[in-house]
């Protein structure tokens, strides 16, 4: 019997007693999935995948796309390897990758829907996981902040983000700037598939809001994003190998942690899922 777990008061819930990779009743997986879109990330403990399987679990939950750098794709495109492993004097996968707050694809017409990340090897200590809700920072939101933002766009800028990101990397190049266009996106999202309101002016950087003075602009976003990483919002996960989770990407942001890339090995495995577009995908995970 499935059991499913509150992992702090206000995010997350672990899924126990159950092996993802033997069949789940219809009835079981509903309550899964429903868990996942209330409560923001699902945990699961002691799960072993290989990548068909891994695959094909993020399919019970949408549709699986390729949103991966192709060099450190896996045995299966639709994975991408998050790790600081080489071979053959070359690194299998990505060894430093997101380090900041932040929603995934949030410079994309439309970003992700969510991710999955599947331990296969971790450090002893380092290399966590942070994860904040943001249907829980709107709710607390001051009411005078939550007027001032609400139908109130943010500019998603690649080129902006770039020294808040990445400041060991050099300025984009003008193939890039050329490349990367600014993304209007909604400061406030309404989840499509339960209709509650979640703060989405994520990450670190100062966006310029559409029609706001930038004076006027850059503290109020700077204050959103701090107010929405307070302790009460996040939960941080200390990886075991074979834990996965899987976070909604609509309604919470996470970031990485450093650890010591000389010593110890890191194996992350993530798969992601498009957005859905209306009421009748929802019966694909069946």
């Amino acid at each position: 019997m499935i059991e499913l777990v509150p992992i702090t008061e206000r995010i997350g819930t672990e899924v126990r007693g159950v092996d993802v990779t033997e069949g789940i009743s219809t009835r079981d997986f509903d309550r899964i999935y429903q868990a996942w879109i209330d409560s923001t990330i699902l945990l699961f403990r002691g799960q072993s995948m290989t990548p068909d399987q891994h695959v094909d679990f993020t399919r019970r939950f949408g549709e699986v796309v390729s949103y991966t750098r192709k060099e450190f794709a896996a045995e299966r495109p639709e994975i991408l390897i998050l790790s600081n492993i080489a071979r053959n004097g070359r690194l299998i996968g990505s060894p430093v990758s997101g380090r900041v707050w932040h929603t995934d694809g949030h410079y994309l017409a439309e970003p992700p829907a969510g991710s999955m990340l599947h331990a296969l090897e971790v450090p002893p200590q380092g290399g966590d996981t942070w994860f904040a809700n943001m249907f829980a920072a709107w709710e607390d939101l001051p009411e005078q902040v939550k007027r001032r933002i609400e139908g109130r766009e943010v500019v998603i800028s690649r080129v902006q983000s770039r020294p808040y990101n990445y400041p060991d990397r050099p300025p984009p190049t003008e193939a890039e700037r050329a490349e990367w266009r600014d993304m209007p996106q909604p400061m406030v999202l309404t989840h499509p598939e339960n209709g509650r309101k979640a703060v989405y002016a994520g990450g670190n950087v100062p966006w310029r809001i559409v029609g706001m003075e930038e004076s006027d602009s850059a503290p109020l976003v700077t204050f959103v994003q701090e107010f929405s990483v307070q302790p009460r919002f996040t939960y941080r996960h200390r990886w075991r190998a074979g834990d996965i989770i899987l976070w909604d990407n609509r309604s919470a942001m996470h970031r990485a942690t450093g650890y010591d890339m000389t010593r110890w090995r890191r194996l992350m495995h993530r798969t992601t899922l498009a957005a859905r577009h209306g009421p009748d995908e929802a019966a694909t995970r069946h």
